[in-house]
């Protein structure tokens, strides 16, 4: 979906609508020229009625201020020890991002305020060590957070911290958004740095959950270049955040690409399970009729009116990804012979080859199961070795049809191969999963 589409935009907006999203960038994305564009997203999400939230981190200016100032700082990101000089550098490199997010948010229209809404104490001593100037969240003044939003200002928060004493302490941006997102009970977390996504095992993830993130990190799988992110990105979901988002803040419209489509451009952590697999209702009629219709001309799968489709409604399961259908399937009932068939499955190829279809078919023997059906039976021109593979079906013939479903086979002409599994044994264990 393009993010210009409104009609792919509208479709998700009353699942955002009056929620908060915080949206945290690293110092290298206010620094970058697609910044306007960025807070140009920003300005959609606000029409829409969407609590945006802001984070920023400072570190690639704090770098660049200590070159010039010919110093070495202590620490860069916020989690290690800050002396009294890096604090100074902190505190100039986040005044100065802080006041370039406030004038392009003013560019684009928008009331912003900076604040002093995260209170900080510091880390103190840890395996022996003083952590000077760092601090660590204690809570968030969300009363502050909330007058602002409800005022029609959006929040920009800087990552320091300040305690009761007027102290101002160096604090993790990841840190200073996850404690934003769990105070404000946000809906979405999304971290924009300068990479596509999460590396696991050198590969780039698209949706993983928080349990196997977790398990990743704990040997080592995740690139180190975003340990911080995937550390934070655990904490959030397990503190209650159900969707945390690693995406390219270099990315033109990539904010809107992200929150408004099935696909996304970056990493979805989630914390719960979001597909769902449902019956198929009446208004899905046209929708299954629209999914389907490039497998009808490639002839994967045997054409189906609108009309067959509403006659057989009772049979069809459609998977929702957060609410917007992405497969399909069929369980078609032969209960004299104790059969049933298999049929219609369909994967969006925006989701494919990620265990969808093999999840859709696990589902349908289940079900085939709990209607005490004896087999199961496929009809594939194309598919015939994904069954054998992925379903254990084996091959067998036209014979092994019920009479009602031989005389449709022959009359359609298309030869298909005929696939069977027989339910009489228990199902294989299988690792539950979400994908």
């Amino acid at each position: 979906m393009r993010p210009t589409d409104l009609r792919g935009i509208l479709q998700y907006v009353p699942q955002f609508r009056e929620k908060t999203f915080v949206v945290a960038m690293d110092g290298a994305i206010v620094d970058h020229e697609n910044f306007a564009n960025v807070l140009m997203d920003v300005a959609v999400l606000w029409s829409l009625n969407i609590r945006t939230v802001l984070v920023h981190g400072a570190s690639v200016l704090i770098r660049a201020l200590a070159e010039e100032s010919g110093l070495t700082p202590s620490d860069l990101e916020g989690s290690g020890v800050t002396d009294e000089k890096t604090l100074k550098l902190a505190l100039t490199a986040s005044n100065r991002l802080t006041h370039e997010m406030l004038e392009g948010l003013a560019a684009a229209d928008l009331r912003a305020a900076s604040t002093n809404a995260v209170v900080a104490h510091p880390v103190g001593i840890l395996r022996g060590v003083d952590h000077l100037f760092t601090g660590r969240v204690e809570r968030v003044d969300t009363r502050v957070l909330d007058t602002l939003l409800s005022s029609g200002i959006i929040p920009v928060a800087p990552p320091l911290g300040v305690d009761g004493e007027g102290g101002t302490y160096r604090v993790n941006s990841d840190a200073v958004a996850v404690a934003l997102a769990r105070a404000l009970a946000a809906v979405k977390l999304i971290f924009m740095t300068t990479a596509d996504g999460l590396l696991v095992d050198g590969a780039l993830v698209r949706q993983i959950p928080v349990a196997d993130l977790d398990a990743a990190l704990r040997r080592g799988a995740v690139d180190e270049g975003l340990l911080s992110k995937a550390r934070h990105a655990v904490e959030a979901c397990e503190s209650g955040v159900p969707r945390v988002h690693v995406i390219n803040g270099h990315v033109n419209d990539g904010l809107l690409a992200e929150v408004f489509s099935n696909e996304g451009i970056g990493t979805l952590v989630y914390a719960n399970e979001y597909q769902e697999i449902r019956p198929a209702r009446r208004s899905d009629v046209r929708i299954i009729e629209l999914l389907i219709h490039s497998s009808i001309e490639s002839e994967e799968l045997a054409p189906r009116s609108q009309e067959s489709i509403e006659k057989q409604l009772e049979d069809f399961y459609i998977l929702e990804l957060d609410r917007n259908p992405i497969a399909c399937v069929a369980l078609h009932v032969y209960a004299n012979e104790g059969l049933g068939e298999l049929a219609c499955l369909y994967v969006h190829p925006s989701h494919e080859n990620r265990g969808i279809g093999q999840k859709m078919m696990h589902f349908v023997e289940s079900r085939a199961r709990e209607k005490g059906l004896g087999r199961l039976l496929a009809l594939s021109t194309q598919a015939f070795n994904f069954f054998r593979i992925k379903g254990g079906f084996e091959e067998g013939t036209p014979d092994d049809l019920p009479p009602s479903r031989r005389a449709a086979y022959d009359d359609s002409g298309r030869r298909s191969k005929v696939l069977v599994k027989d339910l009489a044994s228990p199902p294989p264990a299988r690792r539950s999963t979400s994908r």
